[in-house]
């Protein structure tokens, strides 16, 4: 018998209108990847291995996990030195992303993902003060039946990962519990990196609702930091680290736990309600790279970073689905509220020992936010969404450092933005819907952002103030017959107040507000089965991201004239992948093709990181039996050995902008599931 062709399935997502829908339908750019992609052939490590696919996103591994993954949406977030600016982070309803608009993109459980969608344009600011995207994963729910499964991946420079998971049905309790360690000595010296991490998410029925619970940590201690380096360091030996990186041992340390709670009820048939909560801790303490003598300065705040966090959230949201003159409409409204205290000390930092105190304050941050959004079919061929969200931001710091030549620094400043954001989908035929949206959004320093004044002065850069945006967006999905399927967005965004690095040294960064900037780009992605076991998939980004208007930054100021690129954002990004899979023998293979075009790293342009090409190669086989699967895959990144630079510290006050990526690289995985 002949088997069945191949079917692309509706891409259903909630990101967008906080109810399922297919994206097909939404007036948004908004991309899911799926369980398959995120996990086949991969270590499931960084986001970066899944989402390098998704058009809009730039997504760069600085091969540097003290300072985690560079992550950029529409250009929104290239700004940041470390961790992750500008895009909203979400696990399963339960923010990622600080209050401040801070997140840590390791947080992310990829082993127990069943998928991750990720929204770019006007409508994430309905998530709150980030104007570039939301990134927001899902966890698995457990199989119907008991399943354990374990898992083991090594590969170069020292890196092994050792998985272990259980999900099941137990009566009405679902359950799935995910826990990893993964290490690696890194490609460049300096360089090694070990991860503990655990996922576990249960969920209970009630009389009309259900109740989830989330718990998940993360230990990352001694992460060694390499640093950037000077285009003569890279040319002389990439995989070196700075000479300061080991006389100060630089290296940060993670430890963070989490627990939310999230129940959804139905209220009668027409009504639903959600309410979550959630709380957590977090440690960091990372050693800098900062001269002695600078540390000694009575303003300065030493380069050793003690901050212990503590967080809490509490959200609310209504949902409605109704009819209006026999059309469906929907409409929601909401409730959010998140609160961090931080307590932070800095110290001078001896040669790689912590010393004496330099900085001791407490900070406390808190969004409150209402929203609403609805969903109406006008008419047969049209339908239009609208949202508004009205955050306010504060921001309060009590210093306790007070000595003679350092004064009082504490402070407070709050922030708020009423961002309204509208769309429209017009279905030309039954396979073609053109959109268009238009929207504000709201963008405010993060507390690292606020940390510095510029000229090494102590307390919170408390003059730093909000970005804001106006976002204007077109774009067509077309369904290519059953087995194919393309979406296309052409954007365009004005930014007033971009916050931008001031000066970046030894791991120290402080920002100020630059004038205007413009962003313009396209966004292209195709998918298809085309037939006799292939299937393809395209991305491809183009993005023209520059200052209109001139200003100064840096120390002494440098002048940076109008029609300057921003730094950190590739002008071209473009992902290609052909697989062949055979079913009966359970053997797949893949070839993958990344290209990357120049990406500046200042605001003056005089420094840059050329553009690249590089190609991968994966192969994997699967046997099965009644209640057994096994999985083996071996994979080749960067088959043509390339040398590039992988990422940009933007701005750099020591001219070490680069981040090499490694030469070609191999890694082996296998799986093993049992059902019970």
């Amino acid at each position: 018998m002949r088997a069945a062709a191949p079917v692309l399935l509706p891409e259903v997502v909630t990101s967008a209108t906080r109810t399922a829908r297919d994206s097909f339908d939404l007036p948004v750019a908004i991309d899911s990847v799926d369980q398959r992609v995120i996990q086949e052939d991969k270590p499931q490590v960084n986001l970066s291995e899944a989402l390098n696919r998704v058009p809009g996103i730039a997504i760069l591994n600085r091969q540097n996990y003290a300072q985690d993954l560079q992550i950029s949406s529409r250009g929104f977030g290239a700004r940041s030195a470390f961790g992750v600016r500008g895009i909203r982070l979400i696990a399963d309803g339960i923010p990622a992303t600080l209050p401040d608009g801070q997140a840590q993109a390791s947080s992310f459980n990829l082993g127990s993902a069943e998928r991750i969608e990720v929204m770019r344009g006007p409508f994430s600011s309905l998530y709150g003060n980030a104007a570039g995207g939301v990134i927001q994963l899902f966890t698995a729910d457990g199989p119907p039946v008991p399943v354990v499964s374990g898992s083991l991946f090594g590969g170069s420079y020292g890196m092994y990962k050792g998985g272990l998971q259980l999900g099941g049905q137990a009566g009405p309790f679902n359950y799935i519990f995910d826990v990893s360690r993964f290490h690696i000595n890194g490609y460049r010296d300096h360089s090694t990196t070990t991860r503990d991490q655990s996922n576990a998410k249960f969920k209970v029925p009630l009389q009309s609702g259900v109740l989830t619970m989330l718990v998940n940590t993360l230990d990352q201690p001694e992460t060694q930091d390499p640093l950037g380096l000077s285009r003569a360091q890279v040319i002389a030996n990439p995989r070196q680290a700075d000479p300061v990186a080991r006389t100060f041992n630089t290296r940060k340390s993670v430890r963070q736990n989490q627990l939310g709670v999230v129940v959804d009820v139905n209220i009668g048939s027409a009504d639903k309600l959600q309410v979550k909560t959630y709380l957590g801790d977090r440690q960091v303490t990372q050693y800098q790279a900062i001269p002695l003598a600078a540390q000694a300065a009575a303003t300065s705040s030493g380069a050793v970073v003690d901050q212990d966090f503590g967080y809490a959230g509490l959200g609310l949201r209504w949902t409605r689905h109704a009819s209006v003159d026999g059309r469906p409409l929907t409409v929601s409204a909401g409730f959010d509220y998140d609160r961090m205290a931080q307590h932070r000390k800095g110290y001078i930092n001896n040669n790689g020992i912590s010393g004496a105190l330099k900085r001791d304050e407490d900070n406390t941050v808190t969004n409150a936010a209402l929203y609403a959004q609805a969903e109406w079919k006008i008419a047969p061929r049209w339908t239009a969404s609208a949202g508004v969200r009205h955050s306010r931001v504060r921001f309060d710091s009590k210093d306790y450092f007070v000595v003679a030549g350092n004064p009082n620094d504490s402070g407070n400043v709050s922030y708020s933005k009423t961002t309204p954001v509208a769309g429209i989908v017009f279905n030309a035929a039954p396979a073609w819907n053109v959109y268009a949206n238009l929207g504000r959004g709201f963008e405010t320093p993060t507390l690292i952002e606020l940390a510095y004044r510029p000229g090494g002065a102590t307390g919170l850069n408390l003059a730093l103030q909000p970005s804001t945006s106006l976002h204007k967006e077109i774009g067509v999905k077309a369904r290519l017959g059953a087995a194919a399927r393309a979406n296309l967005a052409l954007f365009h965004i004005d930014t007033s107040d971009e916050i931008v690095v001031n000066t970046a040294a030894g791991g120290r960064t402080d920002f100020k507000n630059a004038s205007k900037t413009r962003r313009e780009g396209v966004e292209f992605a195709l998918e298809s089965y085309l037939g006799a076991g292939f299937e393809a998939y395209l991305a491809y980004t183009w993005l023209d991201a520059w200052f209109t208007q001139p200003f100064t930054s840096g120390t002494p100021a440098v002048a940076v004239p109008a029609g300057n690129r921003l730094p950190g954002v590739p002008v071209h990004m473009l992902f290609g992948e052909l697989i062949w899979r055979h079913a009966a023998s359970g053997f797949h293979a893949g070839l993958e093709l990344r290209a990357n075009g120049r990406v500046y790293a200042n605001d003056v342009n005089s420094a840059y990181a050329d553009s690249y090409t590089t190609g991968n190669l994966r192969a994997g086989f699967q046997q099965r039996g009644k209640k057994w699967r096994l999985t083996e895959f071996a994979r080749i990144d960067n088959v043509t050995d390339r040398q590039y630079i992988g990422s940009v510290i933007v701005a750099d006050g020591n001219g070490r902008f680069y981040e090499p990526a490694p030469g070609r690289n191999y890694l082996l995985g296998l799986n093993a599931q049992l059902s019970f």
